[in-house]
């Protein structure tokens, strides 16, 4: 017996690995009947199964070259994430971008640019921008809302977003001075630290639903007067990732917290219906929009991905009959999706950012009803010329989801429909979630707002403009792409932007509808 003991212990080194492996054979062989390749090449085959789970880091540390990848290549994720540092976000030595390829953007940059005189409100402050337009003036809300920052933060609700990551944008957000859009899942004490915030309703109606379900008037008049820094309303039709199908959140994701927000159930996949119940028809949901205003005060808009037109035609047709309607507009783009969704949806549904604004901006501006709606786009326009084409076309707000994420530390691992991100940025777990450092995070989405804002006005000032709202079709070329010419973006989609109201940014300033951090000026008296 000593001798076997001896003996064990003077080889444990090979005879332990090797039990193992056999151990792992004998169960390929003959239990396994799930995976042939196992079955047919017992332990080796478990080599196949292995890198294909480390497949896409590989790829995206190794392979893949810095602007091949999807959603976000490595490029842009490198800029988000030094802009969010304040570390260097230049590059040397010339683009490394294919200038030749169909669809690359040039911005054309006047021959005097516009110069900032003496006491101009971007010598002060690089990064002012406000919205060029009120929301909510036209139809004489009792409370208009001039957006302090032309970037601002969009939908993504605490459940499908950690606590942490919620918390992290909304303070970042109050640095910024931009708004910070709830999502469909409620408002949550995350949303609460004193950034501006849009109050989105989705068809689940989440914080303020009924027991049944249903829209509750008389919650939303509540939740609006007991958090007065809710300062607009977005009724979500659909959205880009999966238009004409309701959210879904994970049993998984759904903690007590999220439960008693939301007014759900603990255990149970939270599936959004994919119609609202309040309204059927576009007469029944301008009524809405009118007594949800009329009761709350606050400006009423829609949220939407974009595929057939009739309805949107028919939005326009009874605004420019009745003079009413949603104060502003959010396309969705077709490419956007920060949480879970079917892949036939994601990639087929809907159209993508650029020909859904125009066929809908189209819809509006034939009509002359462009200066009564406030335009948001979103979709990837997180990065400076992005979002000035976006602005070219009409745009007066764009925001940022996926960026934003970005910038408190996402990798872009796509796993966040799985509960697991590794990041803690789309997740519930606790250990996950404890990694994001509030402190830290905030103080980064507010650089990364701050220096996209910043750069925006630095382009919008070489094309000789004080404001991107100035911004034209006739400012930015597309790439053709094989026959080496470029095409202006009003040749491509066979329109004009209207022009903006637009005088001067101090009298943008000087505006008392004006939000962020404006409000704390307005107190004490400093603005008019």
């Amino acid at each position: 017996m000593d001798s076997i003991l001896h003996f064990f212990m003077n080889h444990f080194w090979w005879i332990v690995p090797l039990a193992v492996i056999v151990s792992i054979a004998i169960k390929d062989i003959f239990f396994n009947r799930a995976h042939t390749i196992k079955h047919n090449f017992p332990v080796v085959g478990h080599l196949r199964y292995l890198l294909e789970k480390i497949g896409p880091e590989m790829r995206q540390y190794i392979v893949a070259n810095n602007r091949e990848e999807l959603p976000f290549n490595r490029s842009q994720r490198s800029w988000i994430y030094a802009s969010s540092k304040r570390e260097n976000n230049y590059q040397g030595f010339g683009t490394d971008q294919d200038q030749n390829a169909a669809g690359h953007i040039f911005i054309n940059p006047a021959m005097f640019p516009f110069g900032l005189k003496p006491g101009h409100p971007n010598i002060e402050d690089p990064a002012f921008v406000p919205c060029a337009k009120v929301i909510g003036l036209a139809n004489k809300r009792k409370k208009p809302f001039r957006p302090y920052s032309i970037v601002n933060i969009s939908a993504m609700s605490y459940g499908s977003l950690s606590s942490k990551a919620v918390e992290s944008m909304n303070k970042g957000a109050l640095k910024a001075g931009c708004y910070h859009n709830t999502g469909e899942g409620g408002l949550a004490p995350y949303h609460s630290f004193g950034a501006d915030v849009v109050f989105q309703v989705g068809t689940g109606y989440f914080g303020v639903r009924d027991e049944l379900g249903n829209f509750s008037m008389e919650k939303m008049e509540a939740l609006v007067k007991k958090n007065t820094f809710v300062k607009a309303i977005e009724f979500k039709l659909s959205q880009g990732a999966k238009p004409g199908k309701g959210g879904v959140l994970p049993a998984a994701k759904i903690t007590p917290e999220v439960a008693e927000i939301r007014q759900v159930q603990m255990g149970k996949d939270v599936i959004s219906p994919a119609c609202h119940s309040a309204f059927g028809n576009v007469p029944e949901m301008m009524d809405f929009i009118e007594k949800v205003a009329d009761r709350t005060g606050l400006p009423v808009g829609i949220k939407s991905a974009v595929g057939k037109l009739e309805m949107w035609e028919e939005l326009a047709d009874l605004m420019a009959e009745r003079g009413t309607g949603p104060d502003f507009i959010t396309i969705d783009g077709g490419e956007g999706g920060t949480g879970a969704a079917p892949p036939a949806f994601a990639d087929h549904v809907s159209l993508p950012f650029a020909y859904a604004f125009s066929k809908i901006y189209k819809v509006f501006a034939e009509r002359g009803l462009s200066d009564r709606i406030v335009f948001i786009a979103s979709g990837k326009l997180g990065f400076p010329a992005k979002a000035l084409t976006a602005f070219a076309m009409g745009a007066d707000i764009i925001n940022v989801a996926r960026e934003a994420m970005m910038s408190i530390g996402c990798i872009q691992a796509q796993v966040c429909h799985t509960n697991r991100c590794p990041a803690g940025v789309a997740t519930q777990n606790k250990w996950l979630a404890a990694g994001v450092d509030v402190t830290l995070k905030s103080e980064r989405c507010y650089n990364y707002i701050k220096t996209l804002r910043k750069e925006l006005l630095e382009i919008t000032h070489a094309c000789g403009y004080e404001h991107p709202c100035q911004m034209t079709m006739r400012d930015v070329d597309l790439s053709m792409g094989d026959n080496n010419m470029t095409i202006k973006l009003r040749d491509s989609y066979k329109y004009d932007k209207v022009k903006v109201n637009f005088t001067s940014m101090q009298d943008i300033k000087d505006c008392h509808y004006l939000g962020g951090p404006a409000i704390a000026k307005k107190k004490e008296g400093q603005l008019v």
